[in-house]
């Protein structure tokens, strides 16, 4: 329910968009409001946990995303729904960790392998299920059911887990919070992500408001990495990243996912806006990726420890850049199989992503800073995809405009052939105002595919280069690594 969350609205936006009156770029923070505040609260799931027990802890925030997901399904504007947003990211912020936590509870070490292999599975079903579910809902329903159908869902969720764990409450005890850290933390990413996400619709730096937001961003993070690293219980322990192992793997991690994430909104997006497709159909285009994931995830879990995961890794990469250098020959008579040839190869990319990185990024850790350094490694991953998501759609916006005017040169310097078209188009029983805007419309689409393009054509070296990034780390070694593969 919770990872369904982040892609189930992606083939929704246009749709979210269009009834709230605001653009496709707008819409957008519905997808970054979540993930942010989602990163936010990650790194509290231990204090939280200790403070108000695992059991208890896991069946409120279940019940507070069910009452957060109706309250977005109600929202009547896109101010009201971030906000909304905001807070089901909040309190999404200790499901997943806390459910691997519970899971292990119940089996025996030598089990918790086989556990973890299915738990990860249900991870890797929703990029199946989101885009499928969403676009069906959206265009047969109405989108506000894409956040309902987490109330029958969530209250059944709940209630299973009390009544099986109620007995089973994990001790508590009051331990100090650090409340100037946490504000700290939420100030920076806050104003970060507000700069992301409306520095195109401000035009960036010409803005005061921008500029404000920035420097608000910056200093905060200063004051943040200064504060935590004195006090005695910070919120997040940045001495983590002291480990070779753990700011390498968690830097070519997030950077990896801000990239792939980005390029998982900006498809539909274009798919919808300008190749003619509905939800349903686009969400059908991205459904696939999960198929190769489903069924390499368990080879990946059990070679993990005896295959070196720097190479499990580098392959990832590499057949991510080759997914994304296909992509960038797309054009606007590009048919759907050719769509989603990329999309099927895709998926064995993510299987081969995810778990060797988190299990370099874990590696050589003593048990007690596992639960700490896989909230921060989540933290700066969810955090990462947040940012990508906002550059992708604002690079794609700044490329098109300048495809627009490209095409509309060669266009005017056409001269007579221009002169042509437009007068085809009026013999078609079109106002001369109807002809432009039809022949408007036609540069869009071919500029907006081709900024499309371009985004995907440098992800794809991106790619390419993020590979130097693994092999800074040290090779783990076989128990280490899989103890990390069972902390993720």
């Amino acid at each position: 329910m919770n990872v369904l969350d982040t892609s189930i609205a992606n083939v929704s936006l246009p749709s979210i968009a269009g009834d709230l009156g605001v653009s496709a770029t707008q819409g957008t923070w519905v997808i970054t409001s979540f993930a942010v505040a989602n990163a936010i609260s990650v790194p509290l799931t231990g204090w939280l946990t200790q403070r108000f027990g695992a059991v208890r802890l896991f069946t409120l925030s279940v019940m507070a995303f069910v009452l957060a997901s109706w309250l977005c399904g109600l929202a009547p504007s896109l101010e009201a729904l971030i906000a909304f947003r905001v807070l089901q990211g909040l309190v999404a912020g200790p499901m997943i960790p806390l459910s691997q936590t519970l899971l292990l509870s119940s089996y025996p070490k030598a089990k918790a392998g086989t556990a973890l292999a299915l738990w990860g599975m249900t991870t890797l079903v929703a990029p199946v299920v989101g885009p499928l579910l969403g676009g069906w809902i959206t265009d047969n329903i109405s989108w506000p059911w894409i956040f309902y159908i987490n109330v029958p869902v969530g209250i059944f969720a709940a209630g299973l887990t009390w009544s099986i764990y109620r007995e089973r409450e994990t001790p508590r005890k009051r331990l100090p919070i650090d409340s100037v850290g946490l504000g700290l933390l939420v100030l920076w990413v806050g104003a970060m992500q507000i700069a992301l996400d409306k520095g195109k619709e401000l035009d960036w730096f010409a803005s005061g408001q921008i500029v404000l937001l920035s420097v608000v961003a910056v200093v905060g993070l200063a004051a943040f990495i200064i504060w935590e690293l004195t006090d005695p219980h910070p919120v997040v322990d940045l001495r983590l990243f002291a480990r070779r192992n753990f700011v390498f793997g968690a830097l070519s991690l997030s950077i990896a996912y801000g990239l792939f994430f980005g390029n998982v909104v900006l498809l539909p997006l274009w798919l919808q806006q300008f190749m003619g497709y509905n939800a349903t159909t686009a969400g059908m285009a991205l459904a696939p990726v999960g198929v190769l994931a489903i069924l390499l995830s368990p080879l990946v879990g059990k070679k993990v420890s005896q295959w070196d995961p720097r190479a499990m890794a580098t392959g990832a990469f590499m057949v991510f850049a080759l997914v994304l250098w296909m992509r960038s020959h797309f054009t606007t008579d590009t048919d759907q199989l050719s769509i989603l040839v990329p999309t099927v190869i895709q998926g064995a990319a993510m299987a081969f992503f995810f778990i060797p990185l988190t299990t370099i990024t874990l590696s050589g850790l003593p048990p007690q800073r596992l639960p700490a350094a896989a909230g921060l490694s989540n933290f700066v991953r969810i955090t990462a995809g947040a940012i990508g998501t906002s550059v992708a759609t604002t690079l794609w916006e700044n490329r098109a405009a300048m495809h627009h005017a490209h095409l509309t040169e060669q266009i005017t310097a056409g001269g007579a052939a221009s002169t042509q078209v437009l007068g085809q188009l009026s013999a078609a029983g079109l106002s001369p105002e109807q002809a432009l805007a039809q022949v408007n419309r036609l540069i869009d689409q071919q500029a907006f595919t081709r900024a499309a393009d371009d985004i995907f054509f440098g992800s794809s070296f991106l790619f390419l280069a993020l590979i130097v990034l693994i092999w800074f780390t040290a090779r783990p070694q076989g128990s280490a690594g899989a103890d990390a593969g069972g902390a993720h």
